[in-house]
C-alpha cells in the first residue's frame, strides 16, 4: 500500500469524493463545529471548496492546486479550509451556488468560495488555478488580496457579505403576483418549439444537457393537444441523443451532457438521475409511438444500471467518472489503429462506415481544441453493405469491442446510495417493467425499493440521505422525499402492492410535517435551518425540483386515495412562487407538468376483480400512454383492510356479477361500469 506524506482530517469522512482529498497537503475539514470554531478563536476566514467525485474540472483542480505544497502553504497559514461533497450535502450547495451567482453572474463546479467565521459568503470563484493566467486569479495572488483585505480593508468584506446576506434572504421569498392559468402550458410548449434545433433536435445553443423532465412535459402536451408538431419535437431529441456520442455507443447509458450542438462531444461523466429520467422519456415515447427504437434504447440504459451501478443490496451507485487514467473519455475513446487490432477487416469497414471512425480523429481535447486521432463512437445511419441483419452485426461487433475495453482502467465509480436519485431510478424501472410487461425489471425495482426502506428510514416516515460502506447518514432533504416518493407511486401502478402506497402515504405525511410551510406554501429543502437561511429550491436544474416533484406525486397520491388535503397543499404550492412561475416558465417545467393534473381531464380508473381474471386489463392499462390517469386495483373476495384504509372510497367499488369491473372516474364523476377493455377505452377516449 502506498505510504502517503499527508492526511487531513477528510480521512475518516464516507464520502468517495472527500476521502479523494484526505491526503492532500491542504489540511481540510469536513463541514463541521470544529472548523468553524476554530475559525471564530482564530479570527481567520474560511476558504470552502464543494465538488463532486466525477467533476472533471475538480479532479484538475485537485491536481493542479490542493496536491501542491507551495499552494497549500499559502492556504493553511490564513485559512480555516472545508470541504463539501455537493451530493451529500446539497442543502450547503445550493446556498453557496446562489451566492457565487448573486456575486458573479455565473456558478459551476468546482466551487470556491471565500466566507466569514459566521460563515457568510464575500468571494466566490468556479475553477481557480495555481498561477493567474488569461484574466483569471490563481490562487496564490487570490490568497494574497484576500489577507491583505481581510486584514486592513475589513469593512470592505463587511459591506459585501452583508450585501450577499441580504439578496440570499431576499432569493428565498416566494411570489404570489399572479394566479397561473391553463394557459401557460401552451405558451410554454410554444416556446420550446421556437427555441428547437431543427437540425441536431434539443433545444437552445450548446453546450446541451438532456433535460428530460422537459421532454415529459411535452408528451404531456401532446397527450392533450395531439400536436404532432410538438411530438416530433421529442422523437427527433431522443433519437439524435441516441445516436450521438453523448452515449456510450458501446457500454450503453448516457453522459452528463454535450459540449457542442450535435451532441458528439460529451463530458464523459454518467449520472443515476440522468439514466432514470431518460429511461423514463424513452419508455413513454415508446407508449406513444411503439416505435422499437425508443423502447431498445431504454433497455440499454436499464443494461447499463444493472450492469455496472447495482450493488449486492439492490441500491443503486451515485455516478461514474469522466476521467481514468487522469485523462477525461480515455476509457470511451478508439483510435483506428487499435480497432484494428483486434476487428477483422470486415468488422473494421463495418465500424468505419456505421460509428464515423477515422484515421485522425474526431475527438478534440477541450483545453487546446487539437485532435488526439481518437474517435468518439456515434451512430451515422449511413447504408451498410452487408447481408447480415444490422441489428445482429452492430451487436456482435459492440460485444467484441466491449470485451475489449473491459482490459482497460476503469473509471471512478462513485458508490454512494442516494435516496432520492434512487426513488428516480426505482421509478424509472417500475415504469419500464409495466410498459415491457418485464417481470425481471419489475423484481429490480422491488429489490431497490425494499432496500431502501429497510435501510434508510428511522421510523415509518423518516428518511436519511445517503447510504455508504453498510452506513446510512445525514438527514434527508426534500428531495430524498420527493423523488422516493414518486418511485413509490410508480412501484405500486405497476404492481398494485398495498404495501407500496401504505409507505408513500406514511413517507408524504412526514414530507408534510417537517419540510412544508404552513404559513407561505411551499417546501423547505431542508427539515430544520441548520445553515445560513432555511431555503425553498423552486426551480429545475438537470433535476425537476423538490418543490415541482412535491407538487406532482401529491396531485397522484390524492387522485389514488381520495385525499383532498394532498391536492390542496399542491395547489397551495403551485401558488406560492406563481409570479416566478409566470416570468419564466421554463425554469418550473416539472411544476407545469404537474397543473395539467389541474387544468386537465386527467381521471382515476379503479379496477375490481379477481387478480388472475384482472390480469390482462391492467396489462393493457400499462401500456397505454395515461399520464393524467391514477390506476387503482381492488382484488375481489378480500376485506383489503389496509387498501380501504389508504383510499376508503374504494369501499364502495365492486366487482359486479363475478367479472372484473372497470371505472372511470372524471372530475368526481364516474361512469356506468363496464367489463371488457374495448368499452373502457372508448370512455378514456371520449373528448
Amino acid at each position: 500500500m502506498k505510504a502517503h506524506t499527508y492526511t487531513n482530517n477528510l480521512i475518516t469522512e464516507t464520502s468517495p469524493y472527500l476521502l479523494q482529498h484526505a491526503h492532500n497537503p491542504v489540511m481540510w475539514y469536513p463541514w463541521c463545529k470544529k472548523a468553524f470554531l476554530r475559525a471564530k478563536k482564530e479570527k481567520k476566514p474560511i476558504f470552502l471548496s464543494i465538488g463532486y467525485s466525477t467533476c472533471h474540472w475538480c479532479h484538475v483542480m485537485e491536481k493542479e492546486v490542493f496536491e501542491d505544497e507551495e499552494v497549500a502553504n499559502v492556504l493553511n497559514e490564513f485559512f480555516i479550509l472545508i470541504k463539501v461533497d455537493r451530493e451529500e450535502r446539497p442543502d450547503i450547495d445550493q446556498i453557496y451556488m446562489k451566492a457565487a451567482q448573486i456575486m458573479t453572474g455565473t456558478g459551476g463546479w468546482p466551487l470556491n468560495i471565500f466566507l466569514t467565521p459566521e460563515r457568510v459568503p464575500f468571494y466566490a470563484a468556479t475553477f481557480i488555478p495555481k498561477y493567474s493566467r488569461n484574466g483569471r486569479p490563481g490562487i496564490i495572488d487570490l490568497s494574497e488580496k484576500i489577507k491583505k483585505l481581510w486584514k486592513q480593508h475589513h469593512n470592505t468584506i463587511n459591506k459585501v457579505s452583508d450585501t450577499v446576506m441580504k439578496q440570499l434572504k431576499n432569493s428565498v421569498e416566494t411570489s404570489k403576483d399572479t394566479p397561473i392559468t391553463k394557459e401557460i402550458l401552451a405558451k410554454t410548449a410554444n416556446f420550446f418549439s421556437g427555441i428547437f434545433d431543427k437540425e441536431n433536435g434539443g433545444f437552445g445553443l450548446a453546450p446541451k444537457f438532456p433535460s428530460p423532465h422537459n421532454l415529459l412535459f411535452l408528451l404531456r402536451y401532446w397527450k392533450i393537444h395531439k400536436s404532432d408538431g410538438i411530438l416530433e419535437l421529442v422523437k427527433k431529441t431522443l433519437t439524435s441523443m441516441r445516436k450521438g456520442g453523448i452515449f456510450d455507443q458501446i457500454g450503453f447509458g448516457f453522459h452528463r451532457y454535450s459540449t457542442d450542438a450535435g451532441w458528439l462531444l460529451p463530458h464523459f461523466e454518467k449520472m443515476l438521475y440522468d439514466q432514470a429520467m431518460l429511461i423514463m422519456s424513452y419508455t413513454e415515447t415508446y407508449q406513444v409511438t411503439h416505435d422499437s427504437f425508443y423502447k431498445t434504447t431504454a433497455e440499454e440504459i436499464l443494461e447499463y444500471i444493472l450492469r455496472d451501478m447495482t450493488s449486492e443490496e439492490g441500491g443503486f451507485y451515485t455516478a461514474e467518472d469522466a476521467d481514468s487514467e487522469g485523462i477525461e473519455g480515455r476509457f470511451y475513446l478508439w483510435s483506428y489503429d487499435e480497432l484494428s487490432e483486434f476487428l477483422t477487416p470486415e468488422e473494421l469497414d463495418f465500424i468505419v462506415h456505421h460509428f464515423n471512425v477515422t484515421r485522425e480523429g474526431n475527438y478534440r481535447e477541450e483545453s487546446t481544441g487539437k485532435k488526439t486521432g481518437e474517435n468518439i463512437l456515434h451512430f451515422s445511419g449511413k447504408p451498410i453493405q452487408s447481408n447480415i441483419p444490422d441489428k445482429i452485426y452492430i451487436d456482435k461487433i459492440r460485444r467484441k469491442i466491449f470485451s475489449r475495453r473491459e482490459d482497460r482502467i476503469h473509471p471512478f465509480k462513485d458508490d454512494k446510495i442516494l435516496a432520492g436519485w434512487n426513488g428516480l431510478m426505482i421509478a424509472a424501472i417500475a415504469k419500464a417493467a409495466s410498459v415491457f410487461n418485464d417481470p425481471a425489471y419489475l423484481k429490480t425495482a422491488e429489490t431497490a425499493a425494499s432496500f431502501i426502506l429497510k435501510k434508510f428510514r428511522t421510523n415509518p416516515g423518516r428518511l436519511f440521505h445517503q447510504y455508504r460502506n453498510g452506513q446510512v447518514s445525514i438527514a434527508g432533504f426534500l428531495d430524498d422525499y420527493a423523488f422516493f416518493i414518486w418511485g413509490l407511486i410508480e412501484l405500486y401502478e405497476a404492481t398494485f402492492t398495498t404495501r407500496y402506497l401504505i409507505a408513500a402515504l406514511e413517507i408524504t405525511e412526514t414530507m408534510i410535517e417537517f419540510f412544508y410551510d404552513k404559513n407561505e406554501g411551499g417546501f423547505y429543502m431542508c427539515s430544520k435551518n441548520a445553515n445560513l437561511i432555511r431555503h425553498k429550491e423552486w426551480m429545475d436544474n438537470a433535476l425537476p425540483s423538490g418543490n415541482s416533484t412535491a407538487v406532482n406525486v401529491l396531485i397522484r397520491l390524492s387522485r389514488l386515495t381520495g385525499v383532498n388535503r394532498y391536492e390542496e397543499i399542491a395547489r397551495e404550492t403551485v401558488a406560492a412562487n406563481s409570479g416566478a412561475v409566470n416570468d419564466n416558465p421554463l425554469a418550473f417545467i416539472q411544476l407545469l407538468s404537474g397543473l395539467y393534473y389541474i387544468h386537465s381531464s386527467s381521471s382515476e380508473i379503479i379496477v375490481a376483480g379477481n387478480p388472475m381474471e384482472s390480469e390482462h386489463i391492467l396489462k393493457t392499462l400499462g401500456n397505454l400512454y395515461l399520464p393524467l390517469s391514477a390506476v387503482i386495483f381492488k382484488p375481489a373476495g378480500e376485506e383489503n383492510a389496509d387498501l380501504i384504509k389508504a383510499a376508503p372510497y374504494l369501499k364502495s367499488y365492486k366487482q359486479i356479477d363475478g367479472i372484473p369491473t372497470i371505472y372511470v372516474c372524471r372530475n368526481h364523476q364516474c361512469s356506468r361500469p363496464v367489463h371488457t377493455i374495448e368499452k373502457m377505452l372508448e370512455i378514456l377516449n371520449a373528448e
